[in-house]
């Protein structure tokens, strides 16, 4: 059974469909003794950091989010904004993220003068081998749509690699807890079996 945690601030229908389509148990819950029971996570996000951060601060959502990924251990996966708030903040907001993976999350470079957000369709490109990311092809197809990117302190934290004017970590992970900046959900077969290796964990 997959969590898919409700804090107001993700495109969770679309999320619960997918699972559903692959055959995956799942659970849409704000609930939080529901979520302390949890045996996997599902963190989403759509909008703004420090909005987020901040609702998960004060629903009483970060305490048990906490207890799962740092003493229970449970698998837990962080999808687009979800991702960055595995980080430990970002040039978007002032307020600290989970900080669960030596990361950080920032700006495209102006320099670049890139369209963003970052949206549509990119190739990655792997880095580290992950549970995530088994039996998929080295240059998979995912779909993005993101205004800040997130760039990982070691290399071993970093899953996969995309390029939109400068490299980015498009997927993360440390010990049981993961993150994909694109939208699996959205992401049509690699999408889908980005999901059912994440249910496998």
């Amino acid at each position: 059974m997959v969590t898919i945690i409700d804090y107001g601030m993700g495109n969770i229908g679309s999320v619960l469909n997918m699972f559903k389509r692959i055959g995956v148990e799942s659970k849409i819950t704000k609930d939080l003794n529901e979520i302390s029971e949890s045996e996997k996570i599902l963190l989403p996000g759509v909008g703004a950091f420090d909005n987020a951060m901040k609702r998960i601060n004060e629903s009483g959502l970060r305490e048990v989010l906490d207890k799962k990924a740092l003493e229970d251990k449970i698998p837990i996966l962080g999808i687009c904004l979800g991702m960055q708030l595995l980080t430990r903040g970002s040039e978007e907001g002032t307020i600290p993220g989970l900080g669960w993976i030596p990361a950080d999350t920032l700006k495209f470079p102006k320099e670049k003068k890139l369209k963003v957000p970052h949206m549509g369709w990119n190739l990655v490109y792997p880095e580290t081998e992950s549970k995530l990311t088994n039996g998929l092809p080295d240059e998979s197809r995912y779909y993005f749509v993101h205004s800040y990117h997130v760039k990982v302190d070691s290399v071993e934290n970093s899953i996969l690699k995309t390029n939109y004017g400068v490299m980015f970590d498009s997927a993360i992970q440390k010990d049981n807890i993961y993150g994909t900046q694109f939208h699996p959900e959205k992401s049509h077969k690699f999408g889908m079996e980005l999901l059912r290796n994440f249910s496998k964990i």
